[in-house]
């Protein structure tokens, strides 16, 4: 028994399996961002106090500055994907939910780049 419509076998309408992708993705960024976020807490309240110099010496040191990039990318990557959860579900008007999804993603994409650019900087300036 085929639960589709005669109108949408005659259109090809139908799932484009994009959901179960989208779900997976949500879910693999929140598992790596808990151990990402628990090891940037630590070191933000460790260096709350340290003047500049510290925190610069602190994000070039070894592993750091490609933790934090991958912090940076899980976390708008993330909430980009949250955000277009809600505007997807919640807005009607396909104008607006359009508009609404293209500021959300580039909105992140341009966040997640000025964030990696600071954190390189930090990493690479003499």
């Amino acid at each position: 028994m085929e639960m589709r419509s005669p109108l949408a076998r005659v259109r090809g309408l139908g799932s484009s399996n994009d959901g179960i992708h989208h779900w997976w993705v949500q879910r693999l960024t929140g598992i790596a961002l808990i151990p990402l976020v628990l090891w940037f807490v630590f070191y933000a309240v460790a260096l709350a106090s340290a003047d500049l110099a510290t925190v610069k010496a602190w994000v070039g040191a070894h592993y750091n500055p490609v933790l934090l990039i991958l912090l940076i990318i899980c976390m708008f990557h993330h909430g980009q994907l949250g955000l277009q959860v809600v505007i997807e579900d919640y807005i009607h008007k396909e104008s607006v939910k359009v508009t609404s999804l293209l500021l959300v993603k580039g909105g992140a994409l341009l966040l997640g780049a000025c964030s990696a650019f600071a954190v390189l900087r930090l990493t690479f300036e003499g």
